[in-house]
């Protein structure tokens, strides 16, 4: 399980000024757009993905390929605040997950899934966080 692939949906995704965004296009290679079998959540001004065994259920993102997948992987792990030396249960968990890239190619990639109950949250319909 050693992908050097991440799948990102929220505010990682390109067109967002964020630090990790910005870290996440220095060092790493866009892949795609890419989709993936889930629920989106609007947790505050960012979403959470929630895992789903309907196939209506999607949502869309796009894919990396991270140059320095260990070192990276830490430092999101980090701004996502899962992983050793934080509170369980976290927010979010880091999990390998099958994504469908645009040309319709099967791919694994390591993705953040929202951790805690979604209950009272605005679902996000369209599986899309920039059409929130």
């Amino acid at each position: 399980m050693n992908s050097d692939r991440l799948f990102v949906y929220g505010t990682l995704m390109r067109g967002f000024d964020h630090p990790m965004a910005q870290l996440l296009s220095r060092s790493a290679d866009f892949v795609g757009e890419a989709r993936c079998r889930g629920r989106l959540y609007l947790v505050k001004h960012y979403p959470g993905l929630v895992l789903s065994d309907d196939r209506a259920d999607v949502v869309f993102g796009e894919v990396y390929r991270l140059r320095q997948p260990d070192a990276l992987l830490r430092e999101f792990d980090m701004y996502e605040a899962c992983g050793e030396g934080f509170a369980e249960p976290t927010e979010y968990l880091r999990r390998m997950l099958p994504v469908t890239l645009s040309d319709e190619t099967a791919s694994e990639a390591w993705t953040y899934v929202y951790n805690w109950p979604v209950t009272g949250l605005p679902r996000i319909a369209s599986g899309r966080f920039l059409e929130k």
